[in-house]
């Protein structure tokens, strides 16, 4: 059902604005509309340019919760804004703290593993590296040569040049090492060095000891700082942690805090002047039952001044719609939402949908057990996850069940119980005219007769709740529409039991009449309403357009009743399926497979059930919604704050 709708103004004092919001507003559901473009006829509304004071602190109390280990049990709410905002600063300082000191210590690893890099490849080398850098009469330099020149270095040049190369480690590119040579030839030594592309690595002046205990060392210091980074994070954490069921509490009340003051953005505010206060105006959409509430509450407030207005909608717009339903068909929420929410004077479709959506589901796909399987895996999903769409096949599977008790089937098998009513492959009936039909296939039909019967009645009550007496009256699915179609069924039927059909004479006055209302329907409207219109393209173009019209009418009430069939063919095609399933697994030769009855059952159970789930939703939409449901409706979208309990 649609929730009737009302339109608050709500005024009071400006500096008062967040404590109406956090101490009434909180608890019911509105949706603002932006005051200063609703209230136009109201003189000097201004916006509210305040900057949310609150946005800062939430999002800081945000990242420290996202640290916080586990759930917290039992949040704890400050009762004192500035006493939540102080505990908020006072954690942030000391996590900077901790966190420059991490830093700090992050870049001293970084530099003592780069150090290490550079170091590691010369461990081979046993020499004390300070010493040998301060040799008074010999130069020596480290660092790397390409694989290929180091083999022309050995092969060509090692025997003339006045130098000893010392090799360290090596790799697939490089020979690290080092070489010695005297001060005189050392100028000579480094050019011919050079031209071999010999990379220099200083490895530092202060290091002591042979490149072997420099590194051990640094390892130790590594280790070291690595302690000392671990220990900065359990202090991180254990301060989170200490402060973990303030933080949860500080976040829940700063997103409360940031959404009220949020509320400004839709407010409108007025300037008295002459040194008086300020007001404050918020206006929106209430439920009627919540408005009564809250103007109960607030009769003793005399800070705040509501005033609702009637018969708002006829002036600014349609009231948004909010539905309400019954839990087992609030699923069933989806399938409007997808098509469209009803307008405000329409009616709301959603328990009718969940009715013929399970019924048409459990025919098309009547088995026992597959209808369980359904029935449970839906629920468990719905129950745990939410999901709307598996409450929807939760539903579904109960009405599979029903139908295959009736069709006598579980998990395909047609020999565990009898069949309450029929077997759709087996079941025929003779009728005049046609002959044998499969029985399933003339109850489809004479179903989905009934159910366009009752679409052309929904559709005039929409007409009436409209005030549309042009569609309630003339149109093909209004009372003319009704009498027609109404009369043909009244016919068949009669025909097919063997009884008397209605005269030629009675027939012509049922069917013509409502044929020359479709036909005339604009200008019948026009005069009900007392409206003058000129016919648009003359009277011969009235009538051809009116002739294809009225043609396309009758094949639409011809097409909309043979797309029932579609019922009884998939509950045909899903009982000769299982009996090819049952087949394949040997049942018929008596030793069944059941590996395969399961994989069988499995398939079947997913696939068809998708195929028959999106055939019945297309039946409602193509076939039910078409002829009475316009969905034209804007949702009802309640400012986001927190509810409190009333």
């Amino acid at each position: 059902m649609i929730v009737k709708m009302k339109f608050l103004s709500i005024s009071g004092p400006r500096t008062d604005i967040d404590r109406v919001c956090d101490t009434y507003l909180s608890k019911y559901e509105m949706q603002l509309e932006n005051a200063v473009a609703e209230l136009k006829t109201t003189d000097n509304l201004q916006p509210f340019v305040d900057i949310n004071p609150y946005r800062e602190p939430l999002a800081k109390a945000e990242q420290f919760a996202a640290m916080i280990k586990g759930d917290v049990e039992c949040p704890k709410v400050m009762t004192s804004e500035e006493e939540m905002l102080a505990m908020i600063r006072e954690v942030n300082h000391d996590i900077l703290e901790l966190q420059e000191q991490r830093d700090l210590l992050k870049k001293k690893m970084a530099d003592l593993k780069e150090r290490l890099a550079v170091l590691a490849p010369f461990q081979p080398l046993d020499m004390d590296l300070y010493k040998v850098s301060r040799y008074r009469y010999m130069k020596v330099r480290f660092g790397r040569i390409t694989v290929d020149y180091y083999n022309r270095l050995e092969k060509y040049l090692f025997d003339d040049l006045n130098a000893v190369f010392i090799e360290g480690a090596r790799d697939a590119n490089y020979v690290y090492g080092c070489y010695f040579v005297s001060n005189a030839e050392a100028s000579k030594v480094d050019s011919v060095f050079n031209s071999l592309h010999f990379e220099r690595i200083n490895l530092g002046a202060d290091i002591v000891g042979t490149p072997t205990q420099a590194c051990e060392e640094l390892q130790k210091e590594i280790g070291k700082t690595k302690k000392k980074i671990r220990k900065i994070r359990q202090s991180i954490s254990a301060l989170i942690e200490n402060h973990a069921a303030e933080l949860i509490g500080a976040r829940k009340r700063l997103e409360e805090l940031c959404n009220i003051f949020d509320v400004r953005k839709m407010a409108a505010r007025i300037e008295e002047g002459d040194n008086k206060e300020d007001y404050y105006i918020l206006c929106g959409w209430m439920g009627e039952d919540d408005v009564v509430k809250f103007l109960e509450e607030v009769k003793k407030d005399d800070k705040v001044f509501v005033v609702v207005e009637e018969d708002r909608e006829k002036f600014f717009g349609e009231p948004p719609t909010k539905l309400k339903n019954p839990k087992l068909f609030k699923p069933f929420e989806l399938f409007i939402r997808m098509y469209g929410l009803p307008a405000n004077d329409e009616m709301d479709p959603t328990m009718f949908v969940a009715l013929t959506y399970t019924f048409i589901f459990g025919a098309m796909f009547g088995d026992v057990g597959q209808g369980f399987c359904l029935f449970a895996i839906g629920g468990i999903m719905y129950l745990t996850k939410k999901i709307d769409l598996a409450g929807i096949i939760s539903v579904a599977g109960i009405f599979s069940m029903i139908f295959g008790a009736l069709f006598g089937s579980v998990f395909g098998f047609e020999d565990v119980i009898p069949a309450l009513w029929l077997r759709p492959v087996e079941a025929m009936t003779n009728l005049p005219f046609i002959g044998q039909l499969n029985t399933v296939f003339i109850v489809a039909v004479a179903f989905g007769m009934g159910l366009n019967i009752l679409m052309i009645i929904f559709q005039m009550i929409n007409a009436i709740k409209a005030h549309d007496k042009g569609n309630l009256l003339f149109s093909n699915n209004g009372l003319a529409g009704l009498v027609f179609y109404g009369c043909i069924i009244l016919t068949i039927v009669l025909y097919m039991t063997g009884h008397k059909t209605p005269s030629n004479i009675l027939l012509a006055i049922f069917l013509g009449v409502p044929v020359l209302l479709f036909l005339l329907k604009e200008p019948l409207t026009n005069m009900l309403e007392h409206k003058k219109r000129k016919i648009k393209g003359g009277k011969v173009m009235f009538l051809v357009q009116g002739f294809f019209e009225l043609f396309e009418t009758m094949l639409s009430y011809f097409s909309n009743t043979l797309s029932y069939v579609r019922i009884g063919a998939f509950a045909v095609s899903h009982a000769a399926i299982m009996e090819v399933v049952l087949m394949l697994s040997g049942a018929e030769s008596g030793s069944v497979n059941i590996f395969g009855v399961i994989l069988g059952n499995l398939i079947v159970c997913m696939l068809e059930g998708l195929i028959v789930g999106i055939q019945v939703l297309r039946l409602e939409y193509y076939e039910m919604f078409s002829r009475f449901y316009k969905g034209t409706g804007r949702e009802f979208k309640p400012f986001d704050q927190h509810k409190k309990e009333h």
